[in-house]
């Protein structure tokens, strides 16, 4: 990305692989994790849930497997504009203002069944905390 080539799916599945077992292994040491990470397609967010087995099938679980991972998706979601004058202020980032297009154009939003919000990037950030805040406050009394 850094060099103005966006990723394809061969380069990002490896990492969401070791997302997913980094979510896995924090998930076993009952440990709360943030991880933030642009999961554009609705694959790159089921690798996030279940690992590589996401990829080979799109099968439900076996019994006996290791159950998918509870994951609340954040979709930050705002016009193009927006986050492009965002990403011309960051210093020193990896990814260029060239490849935003790419990531609009790979986008899929997340949609039903799997569990996420929409927030929109046109809020403030203070809203925009307290509004991830309040859906995993009430995620986590919904799991009670």
């Amino acid at each position: 990305m850094e060099k103005g080539i966006p990723l394809n799916d061969e380069d990002r599945i490896p990492w969401l692989c070791t997302l997913h077992d980094i979510l896995r292994r924090e998930d076993a040491s009952r440990q709360n994790t943030i991880l933030a990470c642009s999961a554009l397609k609705k694959m790159y967010r089921r690798v996030l849930i279940s690992g590589a087995s996401a990829i080979e099938s799109n099968q439900p679980e076996q019994p006996g497997e290791n159950p998918a991972l509870k994951i609340l998706f954040v979709h930050l979601d705002g016009p193009m504009d927006i986050i492009a004058s965002r990403l011309e202020k960051r210093r020193g980032h990896f990814m260029p203002l060239e490849l935003l297009r790419s990531q609009f154009d790979t986008l899929e939003p997340p949609s039903a069944p799997e569990n996420f919000i929409t927030v929109s990037l046109e809020k403030s950030l203070p809203e925009i905390v307290l509004e991830i805040e309040r859906a995993i406050l009430q995620g986590e009394t919904l799991l009670e």
